[in-house]
């Protein structure tokens, strides 16, 4: 497995200026004719190419230019044209972007893939096909991947007749592996359901999986049992008060406030709001308590698939986790459903007395060293548990990189990536922390990464606290000036991302220039991380396989949306 730090450019890095920023004409002359237009996103320029020059066009961009990190793809459907945007980053440095736009004839939606570029754009281009209707010509399992394979019609689509009933016919029981799965000279394997209804698929998911003998030779993630058409309820709500109420939603057990501001950040540089500084610290402090808790029940539940773990480590989490619960309540009024960030700052300003509210969360990081002692001895400490995780579900270093991978999944595997630090928003770039990250790409890696991050959102919090005690009671400014209603510009796009508790949160939002998105993607960190579970399960075996899939730390309501 290859350790090269990926915050070290790339010496073929084509486009960047001495003071590190891009030069869109150098690329554009880089990729030559394959570039026919060029159109002006907030965030980052777009190059429009041909549908048949997807793979050679993205080919150049990740060699040449080092833009190795396909964060989403968004597939839309215009009056006179279907779309598909490749979003581009690099991992070394993820405010370097670029958009690669590929029309298509709206009768007949084909282009290239860009699977044999970036692995992860099999399962985007599966998404975009299911809801848009965009064909992809190879990609190696283009089918529906969220919609039962019997849907009729495409959700997205201009055309689409949501009133039309759906008719699913039965069909003969078959190995839906069969062709997939066949090994030549063998037939003695065996196909396996594992889910939906499974208390360690952390959620409706169904895993097919067929073995030979006892070792995994190929696994298929089946999603789409919980999907809430979330994109689509955003695209008919307004930007200015209907749409905060969703992203607690997506990822619903810990992370409320770091979904809020995934979509407040998109939104704010959208309309060009810009969020009062003390808002920012109130924002940097709340979402940190929220990874906590997350990465707390993450632990917990992993516990819980290793070794059956309940009374111990799953009820100290859950404990620990309660904490923070009753913190963020005193702060939001709400558990699990804060809908506390508002565009341009938050709700409203601390509990009081103040005092008090501090006393509480000093209390908790108080203890915190003492309990992640504790998480330590119990956990990493014991020898049932390495035996299980250590050079199990190994994701080497390039190949989280190819499948998107972010967050401590992609960390535990030596990808230094953290847009807290290397694309900062709130008040991140004027705090003490570090980044964590593991080289064993292991299961025991991912669970680790988890345990020190923890200590840093306590450091983070703590300097918050500081700062919140000590702030001048007549400048504590939680909310910008923001206009009732906002229309942004007609045909203005944008794609921002925060780091979520499980990676990568980013959304991509076009206007029409109503009050309401023309469209509304949502790029989640577990739909990316949950597409490496065949590259670290397959030649192991199911109880690995177990391991590996708690060790990415999915929430199924965000994978299917």
């Amino acid at each position: 497995m290859s350790l090269e730090d990926p915050r070290e450019p790339a010496e073929t890095d084509a486009g960047v200026t001495d003071d590190g920023t891009l030069d869109y004409d150098e690329l554009a002359e880089l990729l030559g004719d394959h570039v026919i237009d060029r159109e002006d996103h907030v965030n980052a320029e777009g190059f429009v190419i041909r549908p048949d020059e997807v793979e050679e066009t993205l080919s150049t961009l990740k060699e040449d230019a080092g833009f190795d990190h396909l964060a989403s793809v968004t597939a839309q459907d215009y009056q006179d044209r279907a779309e598909s945007i490749y979003h581009l980053r690099k991992y070394a440095d993820p405010t370097q972007e670029l958009s690669v736009v590929v029309p298509t004839e709206r009768d007949n939606p084909v282009s290239q893939s860009a699977s044999g570029v970036f692995d992860t754009a099999e399962w985007h281009e599966r998404e975009a096909y299911d809801l848009v209707g965009i064909e992809y010509e190879g990609n190696p399992d283009l089918r529906r991947i969220l919609l039962p394979e019997t849907w009729q019609g495409h959700p997205l689509s201009q055309d689409y007749n949501q009133d039309k009933p759906q008719i699913v016919p039965l069909r003969e029981h078959a190995n839906p592996m069969e062709e997939k799965t066949k090994i030549p000279d063998d037939p003695d394997t065996m196909f396996v359901n594992i889910g939906p209804h499974h208390p360690a698929t952390h959620g409706v998911l169904h895993v097919k999986t067929t073995l030979d003998g006892e070792q995994i030779v190929d696994l298929d993630p089946d999603m789409g049992y919980l999907h809430r058409c979330e994109e689509q309820m955003c695209q008919q709500s307004t930007y200015r008060h209907q749409i905060m109420p969703y992203p607690d939603r997506w990822d619903y057990l810990s992370s409320g406030i770091l979904n809020e501001w995934a979509y407040a950040r998109t939104a704010e540089d959208l309309a060009d709001i810009e969020v009062p500084e003390y808002a920012q610290v109130i924002r940097t402090m709340s979402a940190e308590l929220c990874r906590i808790a997350s990465h707390l029940l993450a632990i917990a539940t992993f516990a819980l698939d290793i070794y059956g773990d309940f009374t111990a480590i799953f009820m100290y989490g859950i404990r620990d986790r309660e904490v923070i619960q009753n913190i963020l309540e005193e702060l939001t009024g709400q558990r699990l459903m804060f809908n506390y960030l508002r565009l341009g700052g938050v709700a409203w300003d601390l509990p009081e007395p103040r005092e008090d509210f501090f006393e509480m969360i000093r209390d908790f990081l108080d203890e915190l060293p003492d309990r992640l002692e504790e998480y330590h001895n119990l956990l990493t400490s014991n020898e049932i548990f390495q035996t299980r995780v250590i050079d199990t579900g190994v994701l080497p270093y390039e190949e989280a990189k190819s499948f998107g991978a972010t967050g401590p999944v992609a960390r535990g595997s030596g990808v230094d990536y953290d847009l807290r630090r290397d694309d900062p928003y709130g008040y991140y770039d004027e705090l003490d922390w570090d980044v964590i990250t593991e080289d064993g790409g292991d299961n025991f890696s991912r669970a680790l990464v988890r345990l020190k991050e923890m200590e840093q959102s306590g450091r983070i919090i703590e300097q918050c606290l500081d700062l919140l005690e000590d702030w001048p009671e007549d400048e504590r400014e939680i909310q910008a000036n923001v206009p009732r209603t906002l229309k942004p510009e007609p045909d203005t796009e944008i794609y921002r991302a925060v780091e979520g508790a499980k990676g990568e949160l980013g959304i991509y939002i076009r206007s029409d220039g109503t009050d309401k998105p023309a469209r509304f993607k949502i790029r989640s960190p577990c739909f990316c991380n949950l597409q490496t579970l065949p590259t670290m399960s397959e030649g192991e075996y199911i109880p690995d396989m177990i391991a590996s899939l708690g060790s990415l730390d999915v929430v199924l309501g965000e994978v299917d949306r």
